[in-house]
This record gives C-alpha cells, structure tokens and sequence, in this order.
C-alpha cells in the first residue's frame, strides 16, 4: 500500500514540476527523483 501511494504522489508532484516545461524525459526524471525521496519518507512514518 505504500508503494501506491509513493508512486501516486511522485507522479501527481512530476507532472506539476516537469509537466509543461521539461517534455516527457524531464518529467520521468522528476518522478524518479521524488519517488526515490519519498522512499526515505515512508521510512521515517
């Protein structure tokens, strides 16, 4: 179940940071990078 939401929450915060500006590579770059944030912050919780 954390993962879902991991990867939810990555995606939504990679389509507003890299949505419009970066093209479609910038935003898989976003989503990597938080994703692998996100997983430091389900670790503390």
């Amino acid at each position: 179940m954390k993962n879902i939401i991991r990867a939810i929450v990555a995606g939504y915060g990679a389509k507003k940071i890299g949505g419009g500006r970066c093209g479609c590579i910038g935003t898989i770059i976003v989503f990597l990078i938080l994703y692998w944030l996100l997983g430091y912050v389900f670790e503390i919780f």
